[in-house]
Protein backbone atom coordinates (compact mmCIF):
# COMPACT_ATOMS: atom_id res chain seq x y z
CA UNK A 1 0.00 0.00 0.00
CA UNK A 2 1.27 3.47 -0.82
CA UNK A 3 1.23 6.05 1.99
CA UNK A 4 -1.47 8.67 2.18
CA UNK A 5 -0.90 11.57 -0.17
CA UNK A 6 -1.79 15.21 0.24
CA UNK A 7 -1.39 16.23 -3.37
CA UNK A 8 -1.58 19.67 -4.97
CA UNK A 9 -3.13 19.00 -8.36
CA UNK A 10 -1.79 20.81 -11.43
CA UNK A 11 -4.97 22.78 -12.03
CA UNK A 12 -6.35 23.24 -8.55
CA UNK A 13 -5.11 24.82 -5.37
CA UNK A 14 -7.07 22.49 -3.12
CA UNK A 15 -5.28 19.46 -1.76
CA UNK A 16 -6.39 15.93 -2.62
CA UNK A 17 -6.15 13.58 0.39
CA UNK A 18 -5.89 10.09 -1.06
CA UNK A 19 -4.04 6.82 -0.85
CA UNK A 20 -3.62 3.89 -3.18
CA UNK A 21 -4.08 0.28 -2.12
CA UNK A 22 -1.73 -1.72 -4.33
CA UNK A 23 -1.31 -4.76 -2.10
CA UNK A 24 -1.95 -8.32 -3.14
CA UNK A 25 -5.69 -8.79 -2.79
CA UNK A 26 -5.44 -11.50 -0.15
CA UNK A 27 -3.26 -9.28 2.07
CA UNK A 28 -5.63 -6.32 2.36
CA UNK A 29 -7.72 -7.50 5.31
CA UNK A 30 -4.57 -8.00 7.39
CA UNK A 31 -3.49 -4.42 6.61
CA UNK A 32 -6.70 -2.75 7.80
CA UNK A 33 -5.18 -1.67 11.09
CA UNK A 34 -2.71 0.41 9.06
CA UNK A 35 -5.31 1.67 6.59
CA UNK A 36 -8.14 2.86 8.83
CA UNK A 37 -6.13 5.56 10.66
CA UNK A 38 -5.54 7.22 7.29
CA UNK A 39 -9.23 7.68 6.60
CA UNK A 40 -10.88 11.05 7.01
CA UNK A 41 -14.25 12.36 5.79
CA UNK A 42 -12.79 13.46 2.44
CA UNK A 43 -10.18 10.77 1.91
CA UNK A 44 -10.19 8.88 -1.38
CA UNK A 45 -9.16 5.22 -1.55
CA UNK A 46 -7.89 4.08 -4.95
CA UNK A 47 -8.34 0.30 -5.16
CA UNK A 48 -5.52 -0.65 -7.56
CA UNK A 49 -5.20 -4.41 -7.24
CA UNK A 50 -6.24 -7.59 -9.03
CA UNK A 51 -9.56 -9.34 -8.55
CA UNK A 52 -12.78 -7.69 -7.43
CA UNK A 53 -12.50 -4.78 -4.97
CA UNK A 54 -14.34 -5.01 -1.67
CA UNK A 55 -16.94 -2.46 -2.83
CA UNK A 56 -17.93 -4.29 -6.05
CA UNK A 57 -21.35 -5.45 -4.78
CA UNK A 58 -21.93 -2.74 -2.19
CA UNK A 59 -23.73 -0.46 -4.64
CA UNK A 60 -27.43 0.22 -5.04
CA UNK A 61 -29.16 -1.44 -7.98
CA UNK A 62 -26.44 -3.90 -9.02
CA UNK A 63 -27.19 -7.65 -9.17
CA UNK A 64 -26.37 -9.35 -5.85
CA UNK A 65 -26.21 -5.92 -4.20
CA UNK A 66 -24.83 -6.18 -0.68
CA UNK A 67 -23.18 -9.56 -1.23
CA UNK A 68 -19.99 -10.18 0.73
CA UNK A 69 -17.59 -12.64 -0.85
CA UNK A 70 -15.39 -14.79 1.35
CA UNK A 71 -12.85 -15.03 -1.46
CA UNK A 72 -12.52 -11.24 -1.62
CA UNK A 73 -13.43 -9.79 1.77
CA UNK A 74 -13.69 -12.53 4.42
CA UNK A 75 -16.23 -11.53 7.03
CA UNK A 76 -16.86 -8.17 5.33
CA UNK A 77 -13.99 -6.59 7.26
CA UNK A 78 -12.85 -4.34 4.41
CA UNK A 79 -16.36 -3.12 3.67
CA UNK A 80 -17.03 -2.21 7.29
CA UNK A 81 -13.67 -0.48 7.65
CA UNK A 82 -13.59 1.50 4.41
CA UNK A 83 -17.04 1.74 2.80
CA UNK A 84 -17.75 2.50 -0.83
CA UNK A 85 -18.08 6.25 -0.35
CA UNK A 86 -14.29 6.57 -0.17
CA UNK A 87 -13.49 4.30 -3.14
CA UNK A 88 -12.37 4.91 -6.70
CA UNK A 89 -11.76 1.88 -8.91
CA UNK A 90 -8.51 1.44 -10.80
CA UNK A 91 -7.49 -1.38 -13.16
CA UNK A 92 -3.75 -2.01 -13.27
CA UNK A 93 -2.87 -3.16 -16.79
CA UNK A 94 0.95 -2.89 -16.99
CA UNK A 95 3.04 -6.07 -16.75
CA UNK A 96 5.75 -5.85 -14.09
CA UNK A 97 8.00 -8.05 -11.99
CA UNK A 98 9.20 -7.66 -8.41
CA UNK A 99 12.96 -8.15 -8.67
CA UNK A 100 13.79 -7.13 -5.08
CA UNK A 101 11.91 -5.64 -2.11
CA UNK A 102 10.72 -2.24 -3.28
CA UNK A 103 12.21 -2.69 -6.76
CA UNK A 104 9.80 -3.25 -9.66
CA UNK A 105 10.84 -3.94 -13.24
CA UNK A 106 8.38 -2.52 -15.75
CA UNK A 107 7.89 -4.75 -18.79
CA UNK A 108 4.86 -3.56 -20.73
CA UNK A 109 2.13 -0.93 -20.73
CA UNK A 110 1.27 2.18 -18.72
CA UNK A 111 -2.54 2.17 -18.75
CA UNK A 112 -4.50 2.59 -15.51
CA UNK A 113 -8.24 3.04 -16.23
CA UNK A 114 -10.11 4.64 -13.33
CA UNK A 115 -13.75 5.12 -12.48
CA UNK A 116 -16.25 5.97 -9.79
CA UNK A 117 -17.97 2.81 -8.46
CA UNK A 118 -21.38 4.22 -9.46
CA UNK A 119 -20.15 5.78 -12.70
CA UNK A 120 -20.09 9.37 -13.84
CA UNK A 121 -17.48 12.06 -13.38
CA UNK A 122 -16.71 13.76 -10.11
CA UNK A 123 -14.30 16.47 -9.09
CA UNK A 124 -12.16 13.95 -7.25
CA UNK A 125 -11.80 11.55 -10.17
CA UNK A 126 -10.87 14.42 -12.47
CA UNK A 127 -8.20 15.41 -9.95
CA UNK A 128 -6.94 11.83 -9.74
CA UNK A 129 -6.68 11.64 -13.52
CA UNK A 130 -4.68 14.89 -13.61
CA UNK A 131 -2.23 13.50 -11.05
CA UNK A 132 -1.77 10.19 -12.83
CA UNK A 133 -1.36 11.80 -16.25
CA UNK A 134 1.16 14.28 -14.82
CA UNK A 135 3.11 11.23 -13.67
CA UNK A 136 3.27 9.88 -17.23
CA UNK A 137 0.45 7.33 -16.94
CA UNK A 138 -2.51 6.74 -19.24
CA UNK A 139 -5.55 7.04 -16.96
CA UNK A 140 -8.83 7.21 -18.89
CA UNK A 141 -11.99 7.76 -16.83
CA UNK A 142 -14.51 5.00 -17.55
CA UNK A 143 -18.25 5.25 -16.97
CA UNK A 144 -18.46 1.64 -15.80
CA UNK A 145 -15.23 0.62 -14.15
CA UNK A 146 -16.92 -2.57 -12.94
CA UNK A 147 -16.94 -3.97 -16.48
CA UNK A 148 -13.24 -3.19 -16.92
CA UNK A 149 -12.44 -4.87 -13.60
CA UNK A 150 -14.26 -7.99 -14.77
CA UNK A 151 -12.45 -7.96 -18.11
CA UNK A 152 -9.12 -7.98 -16.26
CA UNK A 153 -10.40 -10.78 -14.04
CA UNK A 154 -11.25 -12.87 -17.12
CA UNK A 155 -7.54 -12.93 -17.88
CA UNK A 156 -6.31 -13.40 -14.34
CA UNK A 157 -8.65 -16.32 -13.65
CA UNK A 158 -6.79 -18.43 -16.20
CA UNK A 159 -3.39 -16.89 -16.97
CA UNK A 160 -2.24 -16.75 -13.35
CA UNK A 161 -2.99 -20.28 -12.14
CA UNK A 162 -1.90 -21.88 -15.42
CA UNK A 163 1.41 -20.03 -15.22
CA UNK A 164 2.01 -21.30 -11.69
CA UNK A 165 1.06 -24.85 -12.64
CA UNK A 166 3.11 -25.01 -15.84
CA UNK A 167 5.87 -22.45 -15.09
CA UNK A 168 5.18 -20.99 -18.53
CA UNK A 169 5.32 -17.31 -19.48
CA UNK A 170 2.23 -15.54 -20.77
CA UNK A 171 3.11 -15.78 -24.45
CA UNK A 172 3.64 -19.55 -24.21
CA UNK A 173 0.33 -20.04 -22.39
CA UNK A 174 -1.61 -18.11 -25.02
CA UNK A 175 0.16 -19.41 -28.13
CA UNK A 176 0.21 -23.09 -27.17
CA UNK A 177 -3.03 -24.65 -28.54
CA UNK A 178 -3.62 -26.80 -25.47
CA UNK A 179 -3.27 -24.15 -22.77
CA UNK A 180 -4.99 -21.55 -24.97
CA UNK A 181 -8.02 -23.86 -25.18
CA UNK A 182 -8.09 -24.20 -21.39
CA UNK A 183 -7.89 -20.41 -21.07
CA UNK A 184 -10.71 -20.02 -23.58
CA UNK A 185 -12.99 -22.32 -21.60
CA UNK A 186 -12.18 -20.65 -18.29
CA UNK A 187 -12.78 -17.21 -19.76
CA UNK A 188 -16.10 -18.33 -21.26
CA UNK A 189 -17.22 -19.55 -17.84
CA UNK A 190 -16.12 -16.28 -16.22
CA UNK A 191 -17.89 -14.29 -18.94
CA UNK A 192 -21.16 -16.15 -18.33
CA UNK A 193 -20.92 -15.55 -14.59
CA UNK A 194 -20.27 -11.88 -15.30
CA UNK A 195 -23.28 -11.64 -17.62
CA UNK A 196 -25.50 -12.91 -14.81
CA UNK A 197 -24.15 -10.01 -12.77
CA UNK A 198 -24.86 -7.41 -15.45
CA UNK A 199 -21.31 -7.20 -16.82
CA UNK A 200 -20.84 -6.14 -20.45
CA UNK A 201 -17.41 -6.94 -21.84
CA UNK A 202 -16.15 -4.47 -24.44
CA UNK A 203 -13.63 -6.98 -25.87
CA UNK A 204 -14.40 -10.49 -27.15
CA UNK A 205 -12.45 -13.35 -25.63
CA UNK A 206 -10.38 -14.18 -28.73
CA UNK A 207 -9.17 -10.59 -28.83
CA UNK A 208 -8.46 -10.72 -25.11
CA UNK A 209 -6.25 -13.78 -25.66
CA UNK A 210 -4.49 -12.23 -28.64
CA UNK A 211 -3.84 -9.09 -26.63
CA UNK A 212 -2.19 -11.14 -23.90
CA UNK A 213 0.21 -12.65 -26.43
CA UNK A 214 1.43 -9.16 -27.34
CA UNK A 215 2.73 -8.69 -23.79
CA UNK A 216 5.35 -11.33 -24.55
CA UNK A 217 7.39 -13.50 -22.19
CA UNK A 218 5.89 -12.10 -18.99
CA UNK A 219 5.98 -14.17 -15.82
CA UNK A 220 2.55 -13.88 -14.25
CA UNK A 221 2.39 -12.66 -10.66
CA UNK A 222 1.22 -16.01 -9.32
CA UNK A 223 4.25 -17.71 -10.89
CA UNK A 224 6.53 -15.00 -9.47
CA UNK A 225 5.07 -15.53 -6.01
CA UNK A 226 5.40 -19.30 -6.22
CA UNK A 227 9.03 -19.12 -7.26
CA UNK A 228 9.89 -16.62 -4.52
CA UNK A 229 8.09 -18.52 -1.78
CA UNK A 230 5.28 -16.01 -1.36
CA UNK A 231 1.60 -16.85 -0.90
CA UNK A 232 -0.46 -16.64 -4.09
CA UNK A 233 -3.66 -14.73 -4.86
CA UNK A 234 -5.64 -17.89 -5.51
CA UNK A 235 -8.98 -17.08 -3.90
CA UNK A 236 -9.33 -13.44 -5.09
CA UNK A 237 -8.46 -14.37 -8.69
CA UNK A 238 -9.87 -17.88 -9.18
CA UNK A 239 -11.92 -18.86 -6.15
CA UNK A 240 -14.02 -15.71 -6.54
CA UNK A 241 -15.37 -16.82 -9.93
CA UNK A 242 -16.25 -20.24 -8.55
CA UNK A 243 -17.99 -18.59 -5.58
CA UNK A 244 -19.98 -16.28 -7.84
CA UNK A 245 -20.75 -19.14 -10.23
CA UNK A 246 -22.45 -20.95 -7.38
CA UNK A 247 -24.31 -17.79 -6.36
CA UNK A 248 -25.61 -17.31 -9.92
CA UNK A 249 -26.17 -20.99 -10.79
CA UNK A 250 -23.55 -20.92 -13.55
CA UNK A 251 -21.47 -24.13 -13.85
CA UNK A 252 -17.71 -23.51 -13.86
CA UNK A 253 -16.22 -26.98 -14.47
CA UNK A 254 -12.92 -25.88 -16.00
CA UNK A 255 -12.36 -23.21 -13.37
CA UNK A 256 -13.21 -25.78 -10.68
CA UNK A 257 -10.58 -28.18 -12.03
CA UNK A 258 -7.81 -25.59 -12.31
CA UNK A 259 -8.72 -24.17 -8.90
CA UNK A 260 -8.39 -27.61 -7.29
CA UNK A 261 -4.97 -28.04 -8.91
CA UNK A 262 -3.59 -24.65 -7.91
CA UNK A 263 -4.91 -25.01 -4.36
CA UNK A 264 -3.07 -28.32 -4.08
CA UNK A 265 0.07 -26.77 -5.59
CA UNK A 266 -0.08 -24.07 -2.95
CA UNK A 267 -0.64 -26.58 -0.15
CA UNK A 268 2.65 -28.34 -0.86
CA UNK A 269 4.69 -25.20 -1.52
CA UNK A 270 6.86 -23.74 1.19
CA UNK A 271 6.04 -20.08 1.67
CA UNK A 272 7.94 -17.55 3.72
Amino acid sequence: MLPALDVQTPSASASFPAFIIALKAHAISDALTSITPLLGPGTTIVTAYNGLPYWYFHLAGVPKSGATLNSVDPGGLQWRAMGSQHAIGCVVLPATEIVAPGVIRHEHGHRFPIGEPEGGRSARIERLREILVAGGLDAPILDDIRDEIWLKLCGNVCFNPISALTLATLDVIVLDPGTRAVCQRMMEEAKEVGQRLGVRLRVDLARRLDGAAVVGAHRMSMLQDLEHGRSMEIEPLVGVVQELGRMTDVPTPTIDTVLALIRQRASIAVFH
